[in-house]
């Protein structure tokens, strides 16, 4: 999971919890704020009741149902209960309600004075009260349907609410953390193409000194570190490459006059021939090293339009000249558009050292000294395939194909020291071109070179 998909999910979780608890206390606290305030009607009403019948002489059962019935405050489904000191019921409401009572309640009111309890859908609010003669204990019912139903609008806003903010939040929170994370993102694409062949790439920063302003100055410093270190190691093996193959041409050079001497017997002849091979095989190691230094300092503006075909016949002539007796077959394949795809933007003596050096290998690790060479196109590419019979890489070994100073098991008895491929995808990389192994066949090696449209 990303950063910014880590804080949104992160930021959303923490707004949804707070507002799911937020609500629910809201709700909790309306709902017991309910209770209270219908307990207050409950109880005003009751104590009116019990006021009318104690206080008022004229006011008689018959009289206080009328005025019960017609007060500004009834209740729902009001019945309202009466008792005197002996228990002895001696007013009820003309109502339908029902209210389920005993003396036990009665006796309760006397010791704790109310009580509020819950019979169904009903309240039930019971109140003591004492007087200098008589004592009179009051049990009222109703049910607060208005009450209920502004609880239940509530619980119905509060979820809607819940739901709709949620996804809001959600959205919202996305939306500004990926707008937040822009910087981050654009810092990330920038330096994830960053290779070897552009170390000079570097990040703008801002005066804002943010902290991604500040990752982006300290990775310009470490990148200004890097970049000069690589160049000291380029510089290193391009002089070290260069002095050396002085010295190397002049023990070529003895070597071959010392061969050239008629006095010479075979035997010196053997010893010396076969130094002079280690002397020539150093000296492709050194030239290896040489080119692999300089291949980067090379830029893509200074490549030119050259034709594909013309490049490889000049390659296919080195290694003729070579391997007298290799052979190699041509192919081109026709298509609409071959004129125009043979031309691309290279650099004509890299990419003729690049295809050199793919034939040599073809032709080294040849079972039967011929390869095939053919250009074809598709949509997007122009690609030149090069492909020899002779044993192929096993799975490990093509993962590790390009790899500098890397052979394979079929390179025993050859000499060679792994940098040719090495040097091939340097090149190709260059030129923004790629290159692939595959084995068709049991025992057929193909190389592809796939070049842009």
């Amino acid at each position: 999971m990303t950063l910014k998909n880590r804080i949104s999910l992160l930021v959303s979780l923490l707004f949804t919890i707070l507002f799911g608890l937020a609500s629910t206390v809201i709700f909790i606290l309306y709902s017991n704020y309910r209770k209270e305030e219908f307990r207050d009607r409950l109880e005003i009403k009751a104590l009116s009741n019990i006021k009318l019948l104690v206080n008022v002489k004229q006011v008689d059962n018959q009289l206080l149902k009328i005025i019960d019935q017609n007060s500004i405050n009834k209740l729902y489904d009001e019945k309202t209960l009466v008792f005197d000191s002996n228990y002895k019921l001696i007013y009820s409401s003309i109502d339908d309600a029902k209210i389920n009572w005993s003396v036990d309640d009665l006796k309760y009111l006397k010791k704790n004075k109310t009580f509020f309890k819950q019979q169904g859908d009903y309240e039930v609010y019971g109140v003591f009260y004492d007087t200098n003669d008589k004592d009179f204990y009051a049990l009222i019912s109703a049910t607060d349907n208005y009450g209920k139903k502004k609880l239940l609008f509530l619980r119905y806003t509060l979820i809607i609410s819940y739901i709709f903010f949620t996804c809001v939040c959600w959205l919202l929170t996305s939306f500004m953390v990926r707008k937040a994370m822009n910087p981050l993102h654009a810092f990330h694409q920038k330096i994830k193409n960053i290779n070897e062949n552009n170390l000079d790439t570097r990040i703008e920063s801002k005066s804002t000194k943010n902290e991604i302003d500040l990752i982006a100055d300290e990775f310009n410093f470490m990148m200004d570190r890097i970049e000069l270190s690589y160049q000291k190691q380029k510089e290193f093996t391009a002089h070290a490459s260069h002095e050396l193959r002085t010295p190397l041409s002049r023990i070529t050079s003895q070597i071959e006059n010392a061969m050239a001497e008629p006095e010479l017997q075979q035997k010196d002849k053997s010893f010396l021939n076969s130094i002079l091979n280690d002397v020539n095989h150093l000296s492709e190691l050194i030239n290896s090293l040489l080119i692999l230094s300089k291949i980067d300092n090379r830029k893509a503006d200074h490549h030119e339009e050259q034709r594909i075909d013309e490049i490889l016949f000049s390659s296919i002539e080195k290694i003729n000249r070579a391997f007298p007796d290799f052979v190699i077959l041509f192919e081109i394949e026709e298509s609409d558009n071959l004129d125009t795809a043979l031309e691309i933007k290279v650099n004509k003596n890299l990419l003729e050292i690049a295809l050199t050096n793919i034939l040599k290998n073809a032709c080294v690790y040849s079972d039967n000294k011929q390869a095939k060479v053919k250009i074809s196109t598709d949509h997007y590419h122009l690609i030149v395939s090069v492909s020899n019979t002779g044993e192929t890489l096993n799975d490990e070994e093509q993962k590790n194909l390009f790899q500098p100073f890397m052979r394979g098991r079929n390179s025993k008895g050859t000499s060679g020291f792994g940098l040719g491929l090495r040097i091939v995808q340097r090149i190709l990389t260059l030129h923004k071109a790629n290159i692939t192994y595959s084995t068709p066949n049991i025992n057929t090696n193909l190389f592809q070179l796939f070049f842009n449209l």
